[in-house]
């Protein structure tokens, strides 16, 4: 009767214990998930921010050529028409630019996001782990009880073979 009271406690610690492994390991693999959305993130913020690099160059560019252009309409009305080309590209630059930044700027909230939620599913992992070491120190003390009473059964039951 002891002997199955204490094999139920054990088959019931070891079964908490492999509860405790399970969510362990779905707290880990959850984590990989979200490190490799981060790591996408941040590659989009990488590529975004080329991008933006790209197109500040090529404002840059145009506005520098705007600039030559009004000097050159001074010169003459002709190149009237290269300034209102050079003023749509200008626009159409800004647009692209603003359009970029917002992106940005969206990109980098989602990747905050994402560092909050894996510094939460970090802080889960440690508490599972903290836990399944618990339960594995409680194994350990349970299976060293079991050994100490195993040992004085079997003692006993030497000593009433002996009378």
């Amino acid at each position: 009767m002891v002997g199955d009271r204490i094999k139920e406690k054990l088959n019931s610690l070891r079964a908490e214990a492999d509860a405790a492994l399970e969510r362990a390991e779905a707290a880990e693999a959850k984590n990989k998930e979200l490190e490799q959305d981060n790591l996408m993130k941040e590659q989009e913020i990488a590529s975004l921010q080329h991008k933006l690099s790209v197109v500040e160059t090529d404002l840059e560019n145009a506005e520098s050529r705007l600039s030559e252009a009004k000097v050159g309409k001074e010169e003459g009305e002709s190149h009237k028409s290269n300034v209102d080309i050079l003023q749509r590209r200008i626009d159409m630059l800004e647009e692209q630019l603003d359009s970029t930044d917002k992106s940005l700027k969206e990109t980098t909230e989602q990747l905050r996001q994402t560092d909050v939620r894996a510094e939460q599913l970090e802080r889960q992992i440690q508490g599972a782990e903290q836990e399944r070491d618990q339960w594995e120190q409680k194994y350990e003390e349970a299976n060293e009880k079991y050994q100490a009473s195993k040992r004085e059964l079997d003692e006993v039951v030497q000593q009433m073979e002996s009378l």
